[in-house]
């Protein structure tokens, strides 16, 4: 029987407004996964109202009361890891190693997330008034809205669920509609560790239809949003006529250099990795390499072999790295960005076929600046390799884009990474590591088309809470005498 799932408001299994289901499908093999609620503006409009009215309750809740509910979702998670490796499998169609990194970051960030309600702090400051104690607190915002993307989409809900509850808000979570299971689940664990009803609500259906209606909702304080730059790009200006604030992060062309002093055995397997897990759909993935001529044709020939030895099998089986490309749309466009390449005069240097659902991992040589692929994000197992003479000349193309999420050099020059982390534009630098990476504390994000704010327990107190500042002033003690 197929399952059939409701939108989650006020701590219920709510029916939709329009009564209406649509379908998801396994990626594997496009047969029917399960159906999920599709909101109108109706539902949406409940699940803010029911977020707002638990937010006037819910944000005075003790800093130890939070934490504790936080480090008990993380247990629950623990407890229930076989099941949410399910889902990532059968839902999105993850490989089983990159559902297990999903679940062990999202138990490692709700734990690390337990600990921001003590960091909600303040301070006091010198006044220029005699007799005046001057201070600064911290207030949460109210209503966060957080829209999730498929890739990632348990990472996420715990980035941006678990840290607007930390620091005392409440969330209107709005799932990918390739992903709603595991934000419904999510959710409901939340529920089981002890949040009260209304402070998570999660809603499911389609971004273009209600995706205005919540973002600009009068009630909704901040919007954390996670998907493609014209999207972003459409929320920010919402929230920047509503004065209201967004965190964005978005799509990349994330660039990996690699120079010709580099291990070649460390390129190999770092653009290995930052390349082909999750077969490509990742906004940091290292969709662009360029190699210093001198280790070229090497690091070519090893790359080929290894690439064309990734295992495309059974999603359950460890040693498997690609699986299913998301949707037939998003199949089409990775079709669409090789074809166009190859007609233009790419050389696909292995790759380009598919499996059914799956593209082989694809390499490209011989990109020019009139491919689709040159700069637009493909999102799919497919790498475009560059020739260039020199470090100067490879720092020039890396930023060449309009993107800036993620970057990464293999070199042992450690003047030429340091003059790289310097002087690439991009949020994230990462040096003999894959462009591909994330931690729960550190300020991820990235700069032009890639987004808008960081996420990360360090830097969310910034993004999910307002200043007050408030002064008392003391009597004064000598007016007595």
């Amino acid at each position: 029987m197929t399952t059939k799932h409701e939108l989650w408001i006020n701590g219920e299994h709510t029916q939709p407004d329009s009564g209406k289901y649509f379908d998801v499908l396994n990626p594997l093999d496009d047969s029917l996964y399960c159906q999920a609620a599709e909101s109108n503006d109706a539902d949406i409009n409940k699940a803010v109202e029911a977020a707002h009215h638990c937010f006037q309750t819910y944000s005075k809740t003790l800093a130890k009361d939070i934490e504790a509910m936080l480090c008990k979702a993380a247990d629950l998670m623990e407890r229930d890891r076989a099941e949410f490796t399910d889902i990532l499998i059968d839902e999105i169609g993850s490989p089983i190693n990159k559902a297990n990194f999903e679940i062990a970051y999202a138990i490692t960030h709700l734990r690390a997330a337990a600990g921001v309600a003590r960091r909600v702090t303040g301070q006091t400051m010198p006044s220029d008034t005699p007799g005046r104690l001057s201070m600064s607190v911290r207030k949460p915002l109210g209503v966060v809205a957080a829209i999730t993307p498929f890739n990632v989409p348990l990472i996420k809900a715990a980035k941006l669920v678990a840290s607007p509850l930390a620091t005392g808000n409440t969330v209107v979570l709005l799932s990918s509609e390739e992903a709603p299971t595991l934000s419904f689940r999510f959710a409901q664990l939340l529920h089981e560790a002890g949040f009260p009803a209304g402070s998570v609500n999660v809603v499911s259906g389609f971004g273009v239809d209600v995706g205005d209606t919540l973002n600009s909702h009068p009630l909704v304080k901040t919007v954390m949003f996670t998907g493609s730059s014209r999207v972003g790009k459409h929320i920010g200006e919402i929230c920047g006529k509503q004065m209201k604030h967004a965190v964005l992060e978005l799509g990349g062309k994330s660039p990996l250099v690699i120079l010709a002093d580099a291990d070649l055995g460390l390129a190999v397997k770092t653009a290995i990795f930052g390349m082909f897990l999750y077969q490509g759909q990742a906004c940091m993935a290292s969709s662009r390499i360029i190699v210093e001529e001198g280790i070229y044709d090497q690091f070519i020939a090893a790359y080929k072999q290894a690439a064309s030895q990734l295992s495309m099998g059974d999603l359950r089986e460890m040693s498997t790295i690609l699986g299913p490309i998301i949707s037939q749309r998003q199949r089409d466009r990775v079709r669409r960005h090789i074809d166009n390449a190859v007609e233009k005069g790419a050389t696909i240097e292995t790759g380009g076929n598919w499996q059914g659902n799956k593209c082989e991992p694809t390499i490209l040589t011989g990109i020019t600046e009139e491919m689709d692929v040159c700069y637009e994000e493909t999102f799919g197992p497919v790498t475009s390799v560059y020739s260039v003479k020199n470090y100067e000349a490879a720092l020039e193309m890396a930023n060449d884009t309009p993107y800036g999420l993620s970057s990464a050099i293999i070199t042992n020059d450690l003047n030429k990474a340091l003059d790289f982390a310097e002087n690439i534009d991009s949020g994230m630098v990462h040096i003999n590591a894959p462009t591909l990476y994330d931690e729960p504390h550190v300020p991820f994000g990235g700069t032009g088309d890639s987004g808008f704010g960081r996420e990360g327990i360090e830097v969310d107190v910034d993004a999910l809470t307002e200043w007050k500042w408030i002064t008392i002033q003391l009597p004064d003690a000598s007016a007595g005498h």
